[in-house]
């Protein structure tokens, strides 16, 4: 007899149909997975015969071959233990094959029978609801699968308790959405003291979804000021949420269906390798700056991480994904990311005080800003330079302006933009091009003299010009104008890379 159960193998963010074939026939007794499978899926024949024995159900003694179709379609994970498991126990007649045509399954089996969790399951329920059928998934996960859709959702703690609901002698309860949460939003900008410059530009790349640059000298408060972007940032939109919360799941770090309604905010430390920075690895799973899909990638001590990294972020922050090429994979993970990065001017950090620079200055600059490559600086718009901070500044007291009145700001300049994303299809100005661009962020007769004559003296690249206006456009917005004019060039213009000081 073959039995039939379907299940999904996951390829980057996509869920791909994988039809579980079971066939017991007689012959020497061997049980075998074929389909190419990997080391996990091949030792699922363990967990399943031990689940079985567990609940006193023995291997019948015949020739057990189980197909994962298609079978040139790599699979890998952990899930297919319980459709693995289902398709046998209906090829023993232990359950309905015919009721098993109804639903998709996933779920990693434990010794004794439970049904653990195992990453992917909202891009499982995604898949089932398309395919308008139910999924079969561990109770630790049924929150999570409700949030995909309507479609059935059976969220079973173990291999029994499955049985008998699809059996009729015991009803699982049906799993609610998973809480929407609002994390808290890290420190506060009245924590900052002065570095007005710093602040100011921080708020027009909350508003604008700008990369940003820090530049200042040890203690100068370029962390701090990076830990307060989340407080000011606008909350996740419900269709956000759930495109963030499909990485997580497939990362494995969604926990009991809890979706948040908080931009990422992920802060690699400088020694992470490019798997780990863009994802990868021998089972492709996603990295930093997909896990930071649309939030926040903070770079801090930027020169010091290895150049080849760096380098390869490069497309991601162009083209808004990543993609993943291995001999025996290739996948797409979203990487709409905001890159904020923090530096030191230096080596010694002290470039510009004559008190504490090294003797090698200026050339001590130019050697270590030098292991960041010009191309992926040019696709960085907001460059500042953060002062340090007087003991004189840090006894004043705390600035009146906190991070709640920038946020209330930053909304309202991204509820402007929100009303041209039907025209634009960008969710932010830094995401506008061409004739959106134009259109949208073209600048009046005088904003236009002074953006082409600093172009020249600036020798602005073609990339450096059109992100000048999209930031321009970003602080007309902040402004409440309609119209981009001189004074936001001029400003956005202030923000562009300058060579190392002396």
């Amino acid at each position: 007899m073959v039995a039939l159960v379907k299940t999904v193998a996951y390829l980057g963010l996509e869920a791909r149909g994988v039809e579980v074939q079971c066939s017991v026939a007689p012959g020497l007794p061997k049980f075998n997975i074929v389909g190419l499978a990997d080391k996990a899926v091949g030792e699922s024949k363990e967990r399943v015969r031990a689940a079985l024995a567990s609940m006193g159900l023995a291997l019948p003694p015949k020739r057990i071959t189980i197909n994962l179709s298609p079978a040139d379609l790599p699979k890998e994970g952990s899930h297919y233990d319980l459709p693995i498991a289902l398709a046998l126990l209906a090829a023993m007649g232990v359950t309905d094959a015919e009721q098993l045509g109804d639903w998709i399954a996933v779920g990693e089996l434990a010794l004794d029978a439970r049904i653990v969790p195992s990453p992917g399951v909202l891009l499982a329920a995604i898949h089932a609801s398309k395919a308008e059928v139910g999924l079969i998934c561990p109770r630790a996960q049924g929150s999570e699968a409700r949030w995909a859709s309507e479609v059935p959702v059976c969220a079973a703690p173990d291999l029994a308790s499955l049985l008998n609901h699809l059996k009729g002698t015991q009803h699982l309860p049906d799993p609610k959405p998973g809480a929407v949460e609002s994390e808290p939003g890290g420190a506060d900008l009245k924590q900052v003291k002065g570095q007005e410059t710093a602040k100011r530009a921080l708020e027009i790349a909350a508003a604008g979804g700008h990369n940003l640059l820090m530049i200042g000298p040890p203690g100068a408060g370029k962390s701090l000021l990076a830990s307060c972007l989340p407080g000011i940032l606008p909350p996740l939109s419900p269709a956000e949420a759930l495109e963030v919360s499909m990485v997580q799941s497939v990362a494995g770090t969604l926990e009991e269906g809890r979706i948040s309604s908080t931009r990422p905010f992920r802060a690699p430390h400088h020694s992470a390798s490019m798997a780990a920075l863009t994802g990868g690895g021998l089972r492709v799973k996603p990295g930093e700056v997909s896990l930071a899909h649309l939030g926040v990638l903070f770079l801090d001590e930027l020169p010091e991480f290895q150049r080849a990294v760096l380098d390869s972020l490069r497309q991601p922050l162009e083209t808004g994904k990543v993609d993943v090429a291995r001999a025996n994979a290739h996948v797409t993970f979203p990487a709409d990311v905001q890159l904020v990065a923090a530096m030191n001017p230096c080596r010694c950090g002290h470039l510009g005080d004559p008190a504490l620079a090294c003797s090698r200055a200026p050339r001590c600059a130019a050697d270590y800003q030098g292991k960041v490559s010009g191309p992926m600086l040019d696709r960085i718009d907001l460059h500042v330079e953060v002062d340090p901070v007087s003991a004189a500044d840090l006894a004043l007291p705390p600035p009146a302006e906190g991070s709640d009145q920038v946020a209330a700001r930053v909304m309202a300049a991204r509820q402007r933009q929100t009303a041209r994303t039907e025209t634009t299809g960008a969710r932010t100005n830094a995401g506008l091009d061409g004739d959106a661009l134009e259109e949208f962020a073209g600048p009046d007769e005088a904003g236009r003299a002074l953006l082409m004559q600093a172009a020249t003296a600036m020798r602005l690249s073609a990339r450096s010009y059109t992100r000048m206006l999209r930031v321009a456009r970003t602080i007309a917005d902040l402004a409440g104008a309609e119209k981009v004019g001189r004074i936001h060039i001029a400003e956005a213009l202030s923000y562009r890379r300058q060579p190392p000081r002396a």
